[in-house]
């Protein structure tokens, strides 16, 4: 049976942290919402360090922009469209509550011929479906038919039980810990920045989200090559997921 993670999997990744002090603080970024536009994505390419970039499969230049990312270095991840609370409209990929297990597996299966060099996938919107056991049990059960492949809970809900599932499922995966641009002036991005920052010290690591805004664009430009001056090391995903995004055994039981 599932149950909530949200204290278990991060006091678990706090003991890995901790026994694992080399590391020191470290910070892995995600630019969401990718595959609508090729000079965005080219934009986004042009951002220094190994930055994750999430593409949605029904975009129409999802694979162009996939291909950017992955030439420029940085890691591709599908930005699965899963159903949010109060949504009643849903593109052909978007996992419903109708959405039944054969279905959504299907959907992941066609999901990713859309977007080449996949190596993760992080969940878009989701507010109501990943709150559901038992569909984020089939999604985990899902994705462990690619047995290189992780899950980003980007964590639209508190109620979230999309970890748990993966740790039932035996799948690595993490949550986000902050949204970049909620707000997207430039001093509210600035002022997230600065708090994923805090956090990456605080507990080790941290995952942030934004999304191709400019004025996420301008900061992240701005504030990257500067980041070891805050005593935090910006590193890919995958590896963030390697050290941390193991299984907990305690989930579940």
């Amino acid at each position: 049976m599932i149950q909530a993670s949200r204290k278990l999997l991060p006091a678990a990744a706090l003991a890995i942290a901790a026994a694992n002090p080399l590391h020191g603080a470290e910070l892995a970024i995600i630019i969401d919402d990718l595959g609508y536009a090729v000079d965005q994505a080219h934009e986004v390419a042009a951002l220094p360090g190994p930055l994750a970039v999430a593409v949605l499969p029904d975009a129409p230049r999802a694979a162009r922009a996939a291909e950017i990312a992955h030439a420029s270095g940085k890691e591709v991840l599908l930005h699965l469209p899963l159903q949010a609370v109060g949504q009643t409209t849903a593109t052909e990929l978007t996992v419903t509550l109708d959405t039944s297990e054969r279905a959504m597996a299907a959907m992941i299966d066609e999901a990713l011929t859309r977007v080449p060099h996949v190596s993760g996938i992080n969940s878009h919107m989701g507010s109501l479906i990943t709150r559901h056991p038992g569909h984020m049990s089939w999604l985990m059960r899902s994705l462990k038919r690619y047995p290189k492949l992780y899950f980003i809970d980007s964590y639209t809900t508190e109620r979230s039980v999309a970890l748990a599932a993966a740790a039932e499922a035996g799948l690595p995966a993490l949550r986000r810990h902050v949204f970049l641009d909620a707000d997207t002036s430039v001093a509210a991005i600035r002022k997230e920045f600065e708090r994923a920052l805090a956090l990456a010290r605080r507990d080790g690591y941290a995952i942030a989200i934004g999304h191709p805004h400019p004025t996420t664009l301008t900061v992240l430009a701005e504030a990257i090559p500067s980041i070891g001056t805050a005593n935090v090391r910006l590193v890919a995903l995958n590896d963030l997921v390697r050290r941390y995004g193991l299984p907990d055994p305690a989930v579940g039981q």
